[in-house]
Order: C-alpha cells, then sequence, then structure tokens
C-alpha cells in the first residue's frame, strides 16, 4: 500500500511541475503514473550502475555529479515514455532537484513514526 501511495503522489508531483516548469511537458496523469513507475524503475536497476561507473568523478566533484546522474536519469525516462517530455539537459537538471526537494518533504511528513 505505502508503494502505491509514494508512485500517486510522484506522479502528481510530476504533474504540478511539468504544469509550472516550461520545456517539460506530460499528456495525461496516466503518463505520470508511468513515469513515475519508470522512474522508481530506473533509480533501482540503472542509477547504482552509473553511480559505480562515475565514482571518481563524484569524488572529484564532492557529490554534485549525482545531479548529473539524476538529470541522466529523467532524460532516459522521457525517451522510454511516449507522452513525457524535456526540452533540455539544463531542464532535467532543474527538474530533477525539484522533484528530489518536493518527495523528501512529502515522504518525510507521510511517513509514519517507528
Amino acid at each position: 500500500m505505502n508503494l502505491i501511495i509514494r508512485i500517486l503522489v510522484t506522479a502528481v508531483l510530476v504533474m504540478v511541475i511539468a504544469h509550472f516548469m516550461p520545456g517539460v511537458t506530460v499528456a495525461t496523469f496516466g503518463t505520470s503514473v508511468i513515469v513515475a513507475i519508470v522512474l522508481g524503475l530506473l533509480n533501482i536497476f540503472v542509477k547504482p550502475i552509473l553511480v559505480l561507473l562515475t565514482l571518481p568523478v563524484t569524488i572529484l566533484t564532492l557529490g554534485l555529479f549525482l545531479l548529473v546522474i539524476n538529470a541522466l536519469i529523467i532524460s532516459l525516462c522521457a525517451k522510454i515514455v511516449d507522452g513525457f517530455r524535456i526540452e533540455t539537459f539544463l531542464t532535467a537538471v532543474i527538474f530533477s532537484i525539484i522533484l528530489s526537494v518536493l518527495q523528501s518533504v512529502l515522504f518525510s511528513l507521510t511517513d509514519e513514526k517507528k
């Protein structure tokens, strides 16, 4: 149940960010749900490989290269999902930063205390 809520929250955030941010287009809410699922899968399977391969660069940049990796994941998702479009790489970087911050805030508010 928690996974479904996280996917739906991410889908809503994708729609809201796309509405306010020029250069990002999402066709429908169904498309944003697919984007949320694909982003989750890419973050599980592809991102660890990219982080491992670019570890020296990430260390040299004190972790800032992870922003580039996040933008690459967003760009890859835009290539995979029809109806989701990112104009430029800079737009993908800004989109990934905003999405990450909003997800952190919302997930920390909805996280159950243990």
